[in-house]
């Protein structure tokens, strides 16, 4: 496993790497990659912090859990490599856009032209066994990514934080929406989409925020 962190997110999150649960994480997590088919790939654990450094940060998704399927998984939540099929929820995400901004459907669902823009594409947990969601849920990684939400969440100002789904939004619970834009809406997926996830602008409401505050609007 070759696994390293963008040094700004290292020197933010230091104090995370000498705590008891991050050494057990650490430990059961080596032991997954040894013993078993884990994704995403080792050295794509921590791509969401080294695509978008910590003082590059605009907005920030979060999402649950990575892809479990083979070639999916790259460590953005929501994202899947070139060439690999929209999974549903991210049609419905790429379908908002469309009916929000005007914006084409893309042609990939690969997503890290969002993560080089300011976007922090962070799931809770960043690591599953093959075929099996939630498989390395509760081993620690919902702590240490707690962590990185609170570092940006008080330490920046005038982010945006998109919260879809009950898990995105306890996970984001914390979060002062004086301080910050806080976007929520029920999950893409196929299951919720209609009762409140389609029409609810998140992308243009993120991008007026941002302008409002002196910032680069996100292409999305």
């Amino acid at each position: 496993m070759d696994v390293q962190i963008e040094e700004s997110w290292k020197k933010v999150l230091a104090p995370e790497f000498e705590k008891d649960y991050f050494i057990r994480l650490t430990d059961f997590v080596r032991n997954e990659y040894r013993t078993t088919t884990v994704y995403p790939p080792g050295k794509l654990i921590f791509n969401a912090f080294n695509l978008c450094p910590f003082d590059k940060v605009k907005a920030v998704i979060i999402g649950q859990d990575p892809y479990h399927g083979p070639g999916q998984a790259h460590g953005l939540c929501f994202s899947v490599n070139d060439g690999v099929a929209f999974p549903p929820s991210l049609q419905n995400i790429f379908k908002e856009i469309h009916d929000d901004l005007g914006s084409p459907i893309p042609t990939t669902g690969n997503l890290t032209r969002w993560a080089v823009q300011g976007v922090l594409m962070l799931n809770a947990t960043l690591t599953v066994r093959a075929h099996q969601a939630g498989s390395h849920q509760r081993h620690g990684w919902e702590e240490f990514t707690d962590a990185a939400i609170r570092a940006l969440a008080e330490k920046r100002e005038h982010l945006v934080f998109i919260l879809w789904g009950s898990y995105a939004q306890k996970k984001g619970a914390f979060i002062d929406r004086n301080k910050h834009l806080v976007l929520t809406s029920v999950h893409p997926s196929p299951l919720s989409a209609y009762n409140g996830f389609f029409g609810n602008r998140h992308f243009s409401r993120c991008n007026e925020y941002l302008i409002q505050h002196g910032k680069t609007p996100i292409n999305w």
